[in-house]
């Protein structure tokens, strides 16, 4: 299929924002919705709405079947061991502040090592910060080379013995650069540290085998990846997860509960306190089943078009800034973070909203990142299975008239 074929899914698509058809292209924030997952969400809510793995009657078996199969189907989509692996979640910082809460403050101790790279997304960091007041720990860092990708020297030097957490983003939702895991979590294992892989970037986009990188902890978003918002899953080796106590605890999550003591249940019901987004659960069982139906092959091809071609019109344009597009590797997904010469990101922003193209226009959660480069924030275009090379034409005449506008040419 042509990529002009995917955007009659997407009925928000043939709508008008300021009167213009909409290019949108802020899909790294979140993606829109295709008809199957939205009737795959109203068919729950008006079918079979009822409580899981709570009620003998016919709805809540309903509801738990269909809960439980996305169970099954999301392990079967990472590749998982096992249904036991995969911990529903509101979305990735959910999941990512479960594995510091649990894992982090249980098993990191004065003087120990909490290694990040200088790319991640605030919710992978910050929560690492507080993890390493709490305990005493030092936070290092792994900086990028000059084409913008992870620091083979750095992985090396700062992967010690003393390291006990490798925290990583897969793809940079600054930049679009595909870290190599496996490199990462072959170095980690090596000195006995567990590796945690941000995932939110990477799994809507490229087939991720978390038995190929072999990553202890994975997390994303399913409203990055077509699914509604707050679904997000959390993949844990099962070791792993045993060992660690509940982040939440209430209704569900238990086994017996007696005036003093109480015991919890098995996975992965002991990470799922109180009831759960079943509702969610559907619609990311529905965009799953999508994403495989034009399968990943599919999804790159399109996304790599897009960005060859995006990056071709831009680097005509001269007065356009690019960044993270120094890489001799094929290592990028469909993301473009830019400035134009003179102009605030936000104005740029402001204007192509104006001529219908919805951009992203900050820090994009990654100040740190921003700051190692010498930026106070960026303009960031990003490409999913729906856009095509008229919405870049759309893009690249809107920039074309943002300096214009400023009375600046």
């Amino acid at each position: 299929m042509s990529m002009n074929d995917y955007i009659k899914d997407f009925p928000i698509l043939s709508s008008k924002m300021n009167g213009k058809p909409i290019v949108y292209l802020d899909n790294s924030a979140t993606t829109q919705k295709p008809d199957s997952v939205v009737r795959a969400i109203c068919g729950y809510y008006g079918g079979c709405n009822a409580n899981p793995h709570r009620g003998a009657y016919e709805l809540s078996v309903k509801a738990t079947d269909i809960y439980e199969n996305t169970r099954v189907k999301v392990a079967k989509f990472i590749n998982a061991n096992s249904q036991r692996e995969i911990i529903f979640t509101k979305n990735a910082t959910e999941a990512l502040n479960l594995i510091a809460y649990s894992y982090g403050l249980n098993h990191v101790e004065e003087g120990d090592e909490i290694v990040l790279t200088i790319a991640e997304h605030h919710s992978n960091l910050v929560i690492w910060q507080q993890v390493a007041k709490a305990k005493g720990a030092v936070l290092k860092y792994i900086y990028l080379d000059n084409d913008g990708n992870l620091s083979d020297e750095d992985i090396e030097k700062k992967i010690t013995a003393k390291t006990k957490i490798v925290a990583v983003t897969q793809v940079s939702n600054v930049l679009g650069l595909i870290n190599d895991i496996g490199k990462i979590t072959k170095k980690a294992h090596s000195v006995g540290a567990v590796v945690v892989v941000d995932g939110s970037q990477s799994v809507p986009h490229i087939k991720v085998d978390i038995k190929a990188i072999d990553a202890d902890f994975l997390v994303f978003s399913g409203h990055k990846m077509l699914a509604p918002m707050g679904i997000g899953v959390l993949y844990g080796k099962e070791n792993l997860l045993n060992a660690m106590p509940p982040f939440l605890t209430g209704g569900d999550m238990i086994e017996y509960v007696e005036e003093q003591e109480t015991t919890f249940a098995e996975l992965p019901a002991k990470f799922e306190a109180g009831t759960q987004n079943v509702g969610g659960a559907a619609g990311l069982s529905a965009a799953i089943d999508y994403i495989e139906r034009i399968g990943f092959e599919e999804i790159e091809r399109i996304e790599n078009e897009l960005l060859n071609y995006a990056l071709t019109q831009l680097k005509e344009l001269p007065f356009i800034k690019i960044y993270g597009c120094d890489s001799k590797k094929n290592n990028k997904t469909g993301i473009i973070a830019f400035n134009v010469k003179d102009v605030h990101p936000h104005d740029v922003a402001t204007i192509l909203d104006s001529e219908g193209v919805a951009i992203r226009a900050g820090h994009h959660c990654a100040q740190p990142l921003h700051k190692y480069l010498g930026l106070n924030s960026t303009c960031r275009a990003s490409f999913y299975i729906y856009n095509s090379k008229s919405d870049v034409d759309r893009l690249i005449e809107a920039l074309s008239k943002v300096r214009k506008v400023l009375r600046l040419d």
